[in-house]
C-alpha cells in the first residue's frame, strides 16, 4: 500500500535525509530515558540512612516522569518512519549513576543525578538546534523535556549543596 507523506515539513521525501538524523537523534534520547529509568528505580531502593529518604523519594517520584519522556521520544520515532529499537541495540553509558559501594553515600547518587541530567540537557539542547526550521513538532516536545530535565538538575543542585555546607560531600 502507497502512501502520501505529503509535499511539506519533515515528513516529505525532501526532508528524508534531516528525518533520519532527527529519529537517530530520539532513538538516542529515548535510550539515555530508559538508562535513567533503570537507574533511577536502582537509586530509589539501595540508598540507607535517614539522610537518604528525601533523596530516594525523589528519584522515585521522577522515573514515572523520565519513562513517559521515552514512550514520547518512541512515539515520535514511529510518526517519524524510524523503527523504535529494542534492546540489543542498547548501550549503557550513564556510569556515574551506578549503585555506590556504600549504600550510605547518598553524595554519590546525588552526582550521578546530576551528571544524568547534564548529559541530557546537553542532548536535548542540541535536538532543539537540530529541529530548528525543520521540524517543529519534534522540537516543542524535546523543549518541553528539556524543561523538565532542568528542573530534576536543579532539585539535586540543592541536595548537593545542602551536603556541601554540612561538610558531607
Amino acid at each position: 500500500m502507497e502512501t502520501n507523506r505529503g509535499s511539506e515539513g519533515i515528513l516529505s521525501e525532501e526532508m528524508a535525509e534531516k528525518r533520519e538524523a532527527i529519529v537517530e537523534l530520539l532513538k538516542t534520547a529515548y535510550f539515555m530515558e530508559l538508562e535513567t529509568v533503570m537507574n533511577y528505580v536502582t537509586n530509589s531502593i539501595n540508598p540507607d540512612g535517614i539522610r537518604a529518604q528525601e533523596v530516594k523519594e525523589s528519584v522515585e517520584e521522577d522515573i514515572q516522569e523520565e519513562l513517559s519522556h521515552a514512550q514520547q521520544f518512541a512515539a515520535r520515532i514511529k510518526e517519524l518512519y524510524g523503527v523504535v529499537p529494542g534492546s540489543m541495540d542498547f548501550k549503557a553509558s550513564q556510569d556515574m549513576l551506578q549503585p555506590p559501594e556504600n549504600q550510605v553515600d547518598v553524595v554519590h547518587v546525588i552526582k550521578g543525578v546530576i551528571d544524568a541530567e547534564d548529559g541530557a540537557i546537553k542532548h536535548y539542547t542540541r535536538m532543539v538546534e537540530e529541529t530548528e526550521g525543520a521540524d517543529p513538532v519534534t522540537q516543542d516536545m524535546v523543549i518541553e523535556v528539556l524543561h523538565d530535565e532542568q528542573g530534576h538538575r536543579r532539585l539535586f543542585e540543592g541536595f548537593l549543596r545542602e551536603y556541601e555546607a554540612e561538610g558531607l560531600a
